[in-house]
């Protein structure tokens, strides 16, 4: 399970937990809200272990009874809510679940704890059967509630709950841990960090991808050799990338990272703050033949294509749209 001290970023929410642990302050109810990778789940599992630790300090002991069982998963007083509908937590998820256990008291520890994944799929119906144990709770009762979207709970829920907002983490703390603990190579560690945009779950997934490096591989041959590029190989260049079309929000971004690469360089010449120094040979090069008004069409561009696969627009068609804008730029 690890401690709090092994958190990168988020230190004033784990300094308000340890805080409300140590100061016997805890709240019946909490909303960790943070996009998906943002931590939530890790955070909310440290704070319930702590809760329940034999040892009471501000931070697991992972050693006592109570710290070994949250670490299996096999914790009687840590219930975690799941749900079979893909997108919908039921009433009848919460009502048995929940409600229908909360009064029990706890097996063995002080405090029995309810963790809530995606609590923003909880349906209207499912979240007044929750207001209803979170207005009346047991005093030994801890609800958690996790969600990519607080604004989707009902105000009434958002009100009798204390909200940890996870913010994003620092580059250079993300960059850190994937050099230092995972052994990343830095000119690797450069490019998930740029991807991650301040989420380390995000980070890590990249820094253990070798998909994400086959689809930088795809968009780096791509961006050296566009602009001679003929529209018959542009369309043979779309064909290619369909394969990726689960994973295109990542293509497009290592496009974006590289015409970002391309403005920062033509507009600076510090090599230092390029994410693409592998390439820079060729990122030169694209500053000097690139406009600077060229290079913010095609970051526009981008976006574009990115809200038009969105609303499920011909992706062929799509993609070939953008090539066009970045060959004529």
């Amino acid at each position: 399970m690890g401690s709090f001290k092994d958190v990168v970023g988020h230190k004033n929410i784990i300094d308000y937990i340890r805080s409300a642990v140590q100061e016997d302050k805890v709240s019946h109810a909490y909303i960790l809200n943070g996009e998906k990778g943002a931590g939530k789940k890790m955070l909310a599992n440290l704070f319930a272990t702590t809760l329940l630790c034999e040892k009471a300090g501000p931070d697991p002991c992972n050693e006592c009874h109570s710290c070994r069982q949250a670490e299996s998963g096999n914790h009687p007083d840590i219930i975690k809510v799941t749900h079979e509908k893909p997108n919908t937590i039921s009433v009848d998820d919460i009502r048995e679940q929940v409600n229908n256990t909360i009064l029990i008291k706890p097996y063995q520890g002080p405090y029995k704890i309810y963790i809530i994944p995606q609590a923003d799929m909880m349906s209207v119906q499912a979240q007044n059967a929750l207001l209803k144990t979170i207005e009346e709770p047991p005093e030994y009762a801890v609800i958690m509630l996790l969600t990519e979207n607080a604004d989707t709970l009902l105000p009434t829920i958002a009100s009798r709950c204390v909200m940890l907002k996870l913010r994003n983490i620092k580059d250079t703390l993300i960059k850190k841990y994937l050099m230092e603990t995972m052994e990343v190579p830095d000119y690797k560690a450069d490019m998930c960090t740029a991807f991650a945009q301040g989420n380390m779950g995000r980070a890590i997934l990249l820094a253990n991808s070798e998909y994400f490096n086959e689809i930088r591989e795809e968009a780096v041959q791509l961006l050296k050799y566009i602009q001679e590029m003929e529209l018959s190989e542009i369309v043979e260049a779309v064909k290619r990338i369909t394969s990726y079309k689960l994973e295109i929000n990542d293509y497009l971004d290592i496009i974006m990272v590289w015409y970002r690469d391309v403005l920062l360089y033509k507009a600076t010449k510090d090599m230092d703050k390029v994410v693409f120094k592998d390439q820079i040979k060729y990122i030169k090069e694209q500053a000097r033949k690139s406009s600077y008004e060229g290079v913010e069409l095609i970051l526009n561009s981008l976006e574009k294509a990115k809200t038009r696969l969105k609303a499920n627009v011909n992706f062929e068609l799509a993609m070939e749209l953008l090539f066009l804008t970045i060959k004529e730029n």
